[in-house]
């Protein structure tokens, strides 16, 4: 229970009222943050209720980091310092256009998939022969892309990127966080879905283990926010880095495809330009994949469109609708699993 104010938003980090660049050569391990007492203790609390009200006695550990991850071997997860300070928040945004688990809803969700990560390891329930007859093995290695069936019915919906599709585990994850979210309106929501199997399982499986103690109790934090030494600056450019494109050559041929190198009409380059923040809004929208990802493809494509000196060879209306359907390939093509690198 926590105690009566704690809930108010702590006031006076030395930072605070730094200017951006200033901020940025800041180190994580200085900014002071805590769950306690940031917009992320309601969430977490509601994230408590929806345990107790399953009836599970488990509870998972919970830490700041630099983003949302559930480490082997121990039943809890961190999540990202920037959502328990709003000037972090806008800090993220402007660098990586949004700022996953931003919104309330959005949180929730993510607090609830991590969740079921964490509650698996805390029980090793991935062992078990029924788990893997549901969702398949946990040893599958992860790949670096997964290409979903966004019709497909053999999966919940949670998260963006039909996420449940990338691996077993994450099938498992999402699975749970629905059966958590939806007081059991799962049944009718899935009704006549192959997932619903998935969820009657998660049901079972949850009533069987809801008194039990974990297996594994580990309370250790990998990468807690204290112990960071890079700065704002640092983590943006690691952060960037893995987001981004490499090779912008592989834009070329479609590209040609698309535009022309005959002169008459206005520049390729500044055409993409000029659309840029349209056509980043519209695809992370079709393809639920991060703006970031999104604008590093209209970066290459207007890049290589500059080196190879193309020009509108259409109209700009059917300019404009070619150059959304190229964006959302190459969004799609370097669509990227959340596992992430760990900032060290």
């Amino acid at each position: 229970m926590a105690r009566k104010g704690s809930r108010r938003r702590r006031t006076g980090l030395w930072w605070e009222a730094l200017p951006e660049e200033a901020l940025l050569d800041v180190r994580l391990g200085r900014l002071g943050l805590r769950v306690e007492g940031s917009p992320l203790q309601p969430r977490v609390e509601q994230l408590g209720r929806e345990l107790e009200r399953a009836g599970l006695r488990f509870r998972p550990s919970v830490w700041l980091s630099t983003d949302w991850f559930s480490p082997h071997g121990v039943p809890g997860f961190a999540l990202p310092f920037y959502l328990a300070h709003a000037k972090l928040q806008r800090l993220e945004r402007r660098n990586m256009f949004d700022a996953e688990g931003g919104s309330h809803a959005w949180c929730m969700k993510l607090l609830r998939h991590e969740t079921g990560h964490a509650l698996d390891t805390a029980y090793r329930l991935h062992r078990r022969k029924c788990w893997r007859e549901h969702f398949g093995r946990a040893s599958t290695p992860y790949t670096a892309t997964y290409v979903p069936k966004p019709g497909s019915r053999d999966y919940v919906d949670n998260l963006d990127d039909w996420y449940a599709q990338s691996h077993p585990i994450e099938d498992f994850a999402e699975t749970f966080a629905v059966w958590l979210a939806s007081r059991g309106r799962w049944r009718a929501r899935y009704r006549g879905w192959p997932a619903l199997r998935k969820l009657e399982f998660v049901d079972a499986l949850m009533r069987e283990i809801a008194d039990q103690p974990p297996s594994v109790r580990s309370r250790a934090r990998p990468d807690s926010l204290p112990g960071l030494r890079l700065t704002l600056r640092d983590y943006y450019e690691r952060k960037k880095r893995h987001y981004g494109e490499e090779d912008y050559a592989i834009y070329d041929r479609d590209l040609e495809r698309l535009f022309g190198s005959a002169g008459g009409r206005r520049s390729a380059s500044a055409f993409l330009r000029e659309r840029r923040v349209e056509l980043r809004r519209l695809v992370a929208n079709w393809t639920g994949q991060r703006p970031f990802v999104v604008d590093e493809v209209l970066k290459g494509l207007i890049w290589r469109s500059r080196e190879l000196g193309l020009r509108l060879a259409h109209s700009e209306r059917e300019t404009s609708e070619g150059a959304a359907i190229l964006v959302t390939l190459h969004t799609a093509r370097i669509q990227r699993m959340r596992h992430r690198e760990y900032f060290r």
